[in-house]
């Protein structure tokens, strides 16, 4: 991932020094669970512990003479612990330390990503209480429908990054397993209880069983679910951009002192933060393609995923990670135009009443198709801005042959659409 959207701690998971690093905290671990099992002196697991360490330019240029960056690490680690490096690697094929290592790395940037989604959720939270009664206009198509409140909006996001949450613990957990068994995973020179000692040591799990790597679908659900923490933080945001279209202008990104929106146009303040976050979401999705694709390899093994591995695994997580600290920056300076909300309500007269005037006019009537036309010829008026809608229905002779002005003026009693949302909001958030 390009710096310009690489956060400091999630990028120095990824970084070469790290990867190095989780790679000897697997072999340590390897180690001490042959040495507590007798399978090595634990004399040797000390000497190797104190001694062992690493040079990454020198692991570099070994790797440009046996091409194979496994080999060229355990040479290295050899040439800082002596004789005793004869222990290290023992019966292990390099997929277990990749493998292995990966894990660490993965359950690491999980749990930053975890942090991240916790913050956004209380942000949601916090705003969602306080606007639960804001009356905003409801849009289906694109096109005006009726009143809701811009609080159940928020709530809808809350929920669904709920669940996005959720989801990516789970595939985070399923991933998190460590595998040392050896050539092709039969643990033919290695006995299972050294890999079971050595999860423990690492905090990981044991695959019941694996092939010579863990098996992609783990990683795939990680990615996967990523993406769709990535999709739903696409769909928030293409709201906003929605909402702070000139002719809507109900909410929008803050416009921080000496921010420019155009080099060209000095009036512009465009949602380029939620724009960023719609592009970053089409990479994810992308990425988890790649991931299922990785799925299906050859026999016991193959290296194909790795290069894949290699870009979609660090850039998902660091995407992500960046996309939640800049959702989280919009919600800080999240403008809300309560004023525009309730004009844009009461638009053509007040024309998003209609299903309730329909429904009055119903009842009284016994008939829905004739109230339907009696409605919507009104309701047609009123879009081309002869009247308004409200006027309309009450110089409606028709109308009035049924329903007093008083009763009318019911149809268009906003707080009717209001009487459940108490409701809603204790099944969300408990109150």
């Amino acid at each position: 991932m390009i710096a310009r959207y690489t956060l400091p701690e999630m990028g120095e998971i990824w970084s070469e020094k790290s990867k190095f690093r989780y790679w000897l905290d697997v072999e340590l671990a390897a180690c001490r669970a042959m040495a507590e099992s007798g399978m090595i002196p634990m004399k040797s697991f000390r000497n190797i512990l104190k001694k062992a360490s690493f040079d990454i330019d020198r692991i570099n240029r070994i790797e440009q003479e046996t091409n194979h960056d496994v080999i060229a690490f355990l040479t290295n680690v050899g040439e800082y612990v002596g004789a005793d490096a004869k222990y290290i690697h023992y019966g292990m094929t390099s997929s277990d330390v990749l493998d292995t290592a990966l894990s660490l790395q993965m359950r690491k940037a999980a749990n930053i990503i975890d942090l991240k989604i916790a913050l956004v959720l209380r942000k949601i939270k916090v705003l969602a209480l306080k606007h639960r009664m804001t009356p905003i206009i409801g849009r289906t198509h694109g096109v005006i429908a009726e009143p809701t409140t811009f609080g159940l909006k928020l709530a809808v996001w809350y929920t669904e990054l709920e669940r996005g949450r959720e989801r990516f613990k789970a595939a985070a957990e399923t991933a998190a397993v460590g595998a040392i068994s050896g050539a092709v995973g039969n643990f033919a020179n290695i006995d299972p209880k050294i890999e079971t000692l050595a999860c423990k040591y690492l905090g990981l799990k044991t695959a019941k069983v694996s092939t010579q790597v863990i098996q992609r679908d783990r990683h795939a659900g990680y990615i996967t679910a990523l993406a769709i923490l990535a999709s739903s933080m696409e769909k928030f945001a293409t709201e906003i951009r929605n909402l702070q279209r000139t002719e809507i202008g109900e909410v929008s990104e803050g416009f921080v002192k000496g921010q420019k929106g155009s080099s060209a146009m000095p009036h512009k303040k465009n949602p380029i933060t939620a724009e960023r976050l719609s592009g970053l979401a089409r990479l994810l999705r992308g990425y988890a393609v790649a991931a299922m694709e990785n799925i299906p390899l050859w026999h016991e093994r193959d290296i194909a995923h790795s290069s894949v591995e290699r870009v979609i695994l660090p850039d998902s997580t660091i995407a992500v990670d960046y996309g939640l600290k800049i959702f989280n920056d919009i919600l800080d300076r999240l403008v809300i135009d309560e004023k525009r909300m309730l004009e844009n309500i009461y638009r053509y007269g007040g024309i998003v009443f209609s299903q309730r005037l329909l429904l009055d006019l119903t009842d009284v009537i016994g008939n829905r198709d004739k109230a339907y036309f009696m409605v919507q010829r009104n309701a047609m008026k009123a879009y081309e801005g002869i009247k308004g809608f409200h006027e309309l229905v009450k110089e409606d002779s028709e109308i009035r042959q049924y329903l007093t002005e008083t009763k009318i003026d019911r149809s268009f009693d906003l707080e009717y659409y209001f009487k459940n949302v108490g409701k809603i909001f204790k099944r969300v958030f408990g109150k």
